[in-house]
């Protein structure tokens, strides 16, 4: 038997074989292993930076997120339940299929959001900014609904639905 090949041989070269080895398999595992959802319950997170993140299925309900940032942040199917998101930046984030039920979006920014599926059927957005949201499919309170009819405008980016008519404003 060849002493001299690369699996069966010893020394320097078999151990440079392994560690290519095992760096190429921890590549291909660190590029393929879905994203872990993350668990925010009941923390208090004002003003944390989110933003720029893929935070697929994560939980915050009734964490405290005052004044935090979740721009440009992939949040889909996120719980936020009872959560307080008071002037919280959501500009361009991706809410698709959130549960938004009983929290606080006072003062949030949801420019350019996409909200479409979630779930905030109690959910406060008291003067929150939702030029360019696209709400499609969002399960509202009618009295929230009129209120979001009242500020509604723009169209998004990503859908480019305006924001009147995801609300049925008309």
């Amino acid at each position: 038997m060849n002493q001299n090949h690369w699996f069966h041989g010893s020394g320097p070269r078999r151990f440079r074989f392994w560690v290519k080895f095992l760096s190429l398999l921890l590549l291909v595992l660190s590029t393929t292993l879905p994203v872990l959802a993350e668990d925010y319950n009941k923390e208090i997170l004002i003003n944390s930076d989110f933003s720029d993140r893929v935070l697929t299925d994560s939980s915050f309900t009734k964490a405290n997120l005052r004044n935090s940032n979740f721009s440009h942040t992939d949040l889909r199917g996120v719980s936020f339940f009872a959560a307080n998101l008071e002037a919280v930046n959501l500009e361009g984030a991706d809410l698709r299929n959130a549960t938004l039920d009983s929290a606080r979006f006072t003062e949030a920014n949801l420019t350019d959001a996409l909200l479409e599926g979630a779930f905030a059927y109690n959910t406060q957005f008291d003067n929150a900014t939702i030029n360019g949201a696209d709400f499609t499919g969002v399960d509202l309170r009618y009295d929230t609904q009129k209120k979001l009819c009242a500020t509604a405008q723009g169209t998004n980016p990503v859908t480019n639905r305006q924001t009147r008519s995801t609300l049925n404003c008309d």
